[in-house]
């Protein structure tokens, strides 16, 4: 099973690092980890995938909140929230393909980034789910590169 976790850190050197190693010691494996600094400059939210069932959950957050740079942790399972991932993806086109890979653009509301006489760079942002589809419907065209930011996610409401 698939757990989101966002923690409140410290915006300091180093955070990042112990969090990774205290990852790594226990043999959890970080699925996807999105990290940016919030409306404080001082704090910075990391919001971290792991799979696992409830045992390893409830380990990833107690230890988690042993950490001294640790401000707050929850985790999303039992609350209606929101995830978003973002990718860049660099298409091979020519001129008898552009106006399929155009259309499959169109369809999942994404964006052309970037164009030149082979290639496009698309920009797509949804859900996992979303992002897997279009990568499916790309892969016959030629991917050349693709690049995601990993889920964030967010409480809905207060």
């Amino acid at each position: 099973m698939k757990h989101t976790v966002s923690a409140l850190v410290e915006n300091k050197a180093g955070v990042l690092a112990r969090i990774a190693t205290l990852f790594a010691a226990r043999g959890f494996n970080i699925d996807s980890l999105a990290v940016g600094e919030t409306d404080d400059p001082s704090v910075s939210r990391m919001t971290i995938v792991v799979r696992g069932d409830e045992k390893i959950l409830e380990q990833v957050e107690k230890q988690l909140n042993k950490l001294v740079d640790i401000i707050k942790v929850w985790e999303y399972s039992k609350t209606e929230h929101i995830e978003r991932d973002l990718a860049l993806i660099k298409v091979k086109t020519d001129k008898s393909n552009r106006a399929e890979i155009l259309q499959i653009v169109n369809i999942f509301r994404a964006d052309i980034i970037d164009v030149c006489h082979d290639a496009v760079i698309i920009e797509v942002t949804g859900d996992e789910d979303k992002i897997q589809a279009m990568v499916r419907l790309l892969k016959p065209y030629g991917i050349r590169e693709m690049v995601r930011t990993g889920i964030v996610a967010m409480a809905r409401g207060r």
